[in-house]
């Protein structure tokens, strides 16, 4: 045995350290909740002890695709394992996605047939995943290559993705086409090309935006990419039902349908639009006829627009009074205009309390100090336009020293003497008055 380990070469200990590096990445990818393309969360394997009823596992593959096959050897699996299973011809590499009793669900969800599962050969080796790694590698400029060939053939499709099996002795061409195509000579020089078997399968937008993947208007992974595995016919009924804008730009998602997340409220939408009259019936009135113009389905409210005195309004009536006046044209009377909804105004109290930690932020300090320049600027001001008599803020606010204290004793003592030395307003009023009488005396 020591002969033996010793005759390993470096090179081989770094692809094998290599490939258990990318085994162990590609586990915990698999392991990471709502990450994974179509991943599918185990609610039960938090319950210990379940016995199984079957040996079956869920595969899954490059992006969307996932098989089902048969663990006949018993192997202990877990998920996110790296194994070989079973191909046509050949084997394929995958990664474990699910196990238990969800795999059942699984398999009727997806309405797979249950005769003639393929089985699991091993888990991965090293010389596996490595030679899986190679093969992925080419699948970028396979598809590159086979654009290409197509355009030259003027075939009128598109190949949207290209995907090799893990011992690179097959390739599935995923292609996109409005009518049929004949892909016969297609075949014959991808064979020559890359040396390797040839399957085509033709896909729709949909199922091409869910093995590309992205990013949704909500922000989110695309729900084709990330959980929705069956795809069902999307209508603008469903938007009319919904209130939404009929705007083919907003509607259609990033493979140029209507988005699927259309289909997701239309049924509790039509299970409240049950009792909501028709829209396209007007309401007659005393004065003025009333057309629909837009329904809040939750809130049970509609909106009608009018003209009256040459001015459009718009009236807002619950769906009981709509229905009630619909009632009543029909039997031919024409009430009058209801009152409108009365606004209840919420009065909102605006009291802002310190933030935590603003207060004492350097960066506010500039602007204090400005503040405070420009209220001792002002304070300068007023204290020279004020008389001589007043004891100004900035006098009270400087230190108090000899200097200061015989300022402010002058000014007491002139203050003193300006009350003795003051004289009454009735003598300042009479010496203005004669000062009048003299002048007018000159002037004549």
């Amino acid at each position: 045995m020591s002969n033996q380990t010793n005759n390993i070469s470096p090179t081989q200990n770094s692809q094998t350290i290599d490939a258990e590096a990318i085994e162990k990445r590609i586990k915990c990818s698999a392991q990471r909740s709502g990450s994974e393309k179509l991943y599918a969360y185990n609610w039960l394997g938090d319950i210990k002890n379940i016995p199984p009823t079957h040996n079956m596992v869920e595969v899954r593959f490059k992006n969307t695709r996932k098989e089902y096959f048969i663990n006949n050897l018993n192997l202990a699996l877990e998920v996110g394992d790296v194994v070989a299973v079973e191909a046509q011809p050949g084997h394929d590499i995958g990664v474990v996605s699910l196990l238990g009793e969800l795999v059942l669900e699984q398999i009727k969800k997806n309405e797979r047939k249950s005769d003639n599962f393929l089985k699991i050969y091993r888990k991965a080796r090293p010389s596996d995943i490595e030679k899986w790694e190679e093969a992925k590698a080419l699948e970028h400029k396979t598809m590159i290559r086979t654009r290409q060939i197509a355009k030259s053939l003027k075939l009128n499709m598109k190949i949207g993705d290209v995907e090799y099996q893990g011992d690179k002795t097959k390739a599935i061409f995923y292609y996109i086409a409005d009518e049929r195509v004949d892909f016969r000579e297609l075949i014959k020089l991808l064979a020559e090309e890359f040396r390797i078997r040839i399957e085509m399968r033709q896909i729709g937008a949909r199922q091409e935006a869910g093995r590309i993947g992205g990013i949704g208007p909500c922000g989110r992974d695309l729900c084709c990419s990330s959980f929705v595995t069956n795809f069902v016919t999307v209508t603008t009924h469903a938007a009319r039902v919904q209130e939404v804008s009929l705007n083919p730009q907003k509607l259609a998602g990033q493979c140029g349908k209507l988005k699927c997340c259309m289909n997701y409220e239309y049924a509790s939408y039509t299970d409240a639009r049950k009792h909501f009259p028709e829209t396209n019936i007007p309401l007659e009135f005393a004065n003025f006829r009333a057309n629909h113009i837009k329904t809040d389905v939750y809130k049970q409210t509609m909106w009608y627009a009018y003209r009256e005195n040459d001015a459009s309004r718009i009236l807002e009536l619950h769906v009981n009074q709509v229905s009630e006046i619909i009632a009543q044209n029909k039997k031919g009377i024409k009430p009058e205009r209801p009152d409108a909804k009365p606004e209840i105004k919420s009065e909102v109290s605006h009291d802002f309390g310190s933030v935590v930690g603003q207060e004492s932020l350097t960066r506010f300090d500039s602007a204090k100090r400005k503040k405070n320049k420009n209220k001792n600027k002002s304070q300068q001001q007023t204290n020279n336009a004020a008389p001589n008599g007043q004891n100004t803020q900035n006098n009270q606010n400087q230190p108090i020293t000899k200097s200061t204290n015989n300022q402010i004793n002058n000014q007491n003592n002139n203050q003193n003497n300006n009350q003795q030395t003051k004289k009454p307003n009735n003598w300042n009023k009479n010496r203005n008055k004669q000062f009048n009488k003299n002048k007018s005396n000159d002037a004549q």
